[in-house]
């Protein structure tokens, strides 16, 4: 079985909120044999923003998706486009030193602005909105989340980071789950499928080739040249250089990688209308993820409706009932919305690493991957495939040092790997309840 086509029926969209608020113009499967100097695998962040910054340095470029642009994790998250990475700069610094942590820093704050110039440039519409707090779920970890706060002003001259007290957090997220925080005023919520449904438009006015179901079953060396071929369950690509940007859809198309990234799969309901009731209960209209280990993350959308994620399973199946288990989740925080109808739920599957930075390297000549975001993909994947691009076009200056960040492969095989992590992820949901 493949995660391709475990939980979701070929070439539709997950039925999701974003579905139903964005259109989605369809696109032709690859019929035949064509030639590209590039062949971008997978239509999300990734492979669109490299196919995009490809395209506009004057190369040929085909992207092949298994079904539709934006259909994987970049198009169903919880659509916070959030700072740095999933380590903060505190443990960047003693893990990697402090002048790559900056240079980390920095990097993850380019991420951000080029969400927005992209906006800027190509007029999409994503419905930015600022403000993510962090809410803690123990006393014990705010006066952690205040100190960075200042460790950011003060080192990084980062000054959007606010800490909240119990009270002023409660005038953003009015709940008795949480004991304080702070807000990241530089970071913000989006509609996450407006924003690839609108880097798909742009890439294709560049010059790129966009073929939505067109899985790739095999990817051939080819003998006596630098190239490749890219054969799909149609047609084919012949391609100097190849771009694998299937991130937790991987499956078995390249196993190697699979020893460096994991699937994992996160689960989002969205609430009927609730009128005045949302704005009482998130009152900043502000994105939240609080501190549990297996995060709760939420806001409003359409003015009164709450967009709700929490839970994961790391089997391929999702859950019968997926309402259930967010329910769950949802309840614990806001107790408030026991009788709440949910007018929407879906899972997606995203991808992880063990050290949750991600992983980029060259499998071979010409041949990039990059994914494992864990959680962070909303502003960081875009940059990742920025930096192919720029790599592919010589400047390997970026590239090479996201390639160069530290992970470990997860241990044991593929199929003891999703037992193992559901135990560790057990255990650290047991310490989220003491």
């Amino acid at each position: 079985m493949k995660l391709l086509h475990a939980n979701d029926k070929h070439g539709q969209h997950a039925s999701s909120w974003y579905e139903a608020t964005c259109p989605t113009p369809s696109r032709a499967s690859l019929g035949r044999n064509v030639t590209h100097d590039v062949c971008v695998i997978g239509a999300g962040f990734t492979g669109l923003s490299a196919a995009l910054h490809v395209a506009g340095g004057g190369k040929s470029v085909a992207v092949v998706d298994a079904h539709r642009v934006g259909w994987g994790a970049s198009g169903r998250n919880g659509g916070q486009l959030g700072s740095g990475f999933n380590q903060n700069q505190q443990e960047l610094e003693a893990a990697l030193g402090a002048n790559k942590a900056r240079q980390l820093w920095k990097i993850c704050e380019d991420a951000k602005q080029l969400v927005h110039t992209l906006c800027q440039q190509h007029h999409i519409d994503i419905e930015y909105k600022s403000g993510i707090v962090s809410a803690q779920h123990k006393a014990k970890f705010v006066s952690a989340a205040h100190d960075y706060c200042q460790f950011m002003n003060k080192q990084y001259h980062y000054d959007e980071l606010e800490a909240l007290s119990r009270d002023a957090l409660n005038e953003r997220v009015r709940s008795d789950d949480y004991f304080g925080g702070a807000i990241d005023h530089g970071a913000g919520h989006i509609h996450p499928l407006k924003l690839a449904t609108g880097m798909a438009a742009a890439a294709e006015k560049a010059g790129a080739h966009i073929y939505e179901k067109s899985e790739v079953i095999r990817i051939d060396a080819l003998t006596g040249s630098n190239g490749y071929r890219v054969v799909t369950t149609q047609g084919s690509v012949l391609c100097e250089k190849i771009v694998l940007a299937t991130n937790g859809y991987l499956d078995d198309l390249k196993p190697v990688v699979n020893h460096w990234i994991m699937p994992i799969n996160n689960f989002i309901v969205v609430t009927e209308p609730l009128g005045d009731l949302a704005a009482e209960l998130l009152p900043g209209d502000d994105a939240v993820a609080d501190s549990r280990f297996v995060v709760n993350y939420y806001r409003r959308v359409d003015n009164d409706r709450l967009l709700f994620g929490g839970g994961e399973n790391y089997s391929y199946r999702f859950p019968q009932s997926i309402d259930g288990i967010v329910r769950k989740a949802m309840l614990g925080v806001f107790p408030e919305l026991a009788n709440t109808a949910i007018d929407y739920s879906w899972g997606g599957t995203l991808a992880i690493t063990r050290s949750r930075l991600p992983y980029a390297n060259t499998l071979s000549e010409g041949f990039y991957t990059a994914g494992g975001f864990s959680g962070h993909g909303v502003a960081l994947a875009g940059l990742y495939g920025q930096a192919i691009a720029q790599h592919i076009e010589g400047d390997t200056e970026r590239f090479d040092l996201l390639s160069s960040l530290p992970t470990k492969p997860f241990p044991g095989g593929k199929s003891s790997r999703p037992a193992l992590l559901a135990l560790a992820m057990t255990g650290y949901s047991w310490l989220d309840k003491l």
